[in-house]
């Protein structure tokens, strides 16, 4: 990830859309010198962080479609906004997989290298587990993806009404029909992913649309 320097300056490009390395440099003030900068925004660019267009003085800066999937966010300070107020996108963008995905990996070779050391653990771990064992540990972290992907969506079920909700479909007192439903469907989402686990290894928009049509499950 990129360092406070660094992310300073994709600021700074962010909020103006287009700059050129002179108007960085004036409007920041950094305490680098020019060349500096001009190595820095090489750098970004090389992570595909930042794209550079047009040659000499003429060369404009902007921050790339990489980036904006993978830039840090302020969990806190986002949920502390109402929902009203949080920039939340009206439908998925698909340009994701289409053209950002499909040409750029938005991981860097440390933090390949640590996944790939978690992913053999996890399969270490799990192939000591009971069928039994094994079942109840995909259970509980069903209920708690469920609960906390549809909190973000607005959702107000605590994590124990939503286990109650999806375990023995028992709703909450003082909540909606429809925020019980949003729970079930992504509980039948995680359901047909985890029973189907190569089912996304090859990942297409159609199988993408498959996913996201469960929702409609228990919307009879």
């Amino acid at each position: 990830m990129v360092n406070p320097k660094e992310q300073q300056i994709i600021d700074f490009i962010s909020q103006h859309t287009e700059c050129s390395s002179k108007e960085i440099f004036d409007g920041l003030s950094l305490s680098v010198s020019y060349a500096t900068l001009k190595r820095t925004l090489s750098t970004l660019i090389s992570n595909h962080y930042l794209i550079a267009v047009g040659k000499g003085r003429a060369k404009k800066y902007s921050v790339s479609p990489v980036f904006k999937l993978i830039q840090p966010i302020d969990l806190k300070e986002y949920y502390n906004k109402d929902i009203d107020e949080r920039d939340i996108k009206e439908q998925f963008d698909f340009s994701v997989i289409n053209e950002v995905l499909a040409k750029y990996c938005v991981f860097t070779a440390q933090e390949l290298s640590v996944l790939n050391r978690l992913q053999e653990t996890f399969i270490n771990n799990i192939s000591q587990l009971s069928e039994f064992q094994y079942k109840k540990e995909f259970e509980r972290l069903a209920i708690d993806l469920s609960w906390k992907s549809s909190q973000i969506e607005g959702n107000t079920y605590s994590l124990l009404e939503t286990e109650r909700l999806l375990k023995e479909r028992e709703t909450a007192s003082g909540k909606t029909q429809e925020e019980a439903m949003m729970l079930l469907n992504h509980k039948e989402t995680l359901d047909f992913i985890l029973d189907n686990s190569t089912y996304l290894d090859n990942l297409t928009v159609a199988k993408i649309k498959n996913i996201h049509s469960i929702r409609d499950i228990y919307q009879s």
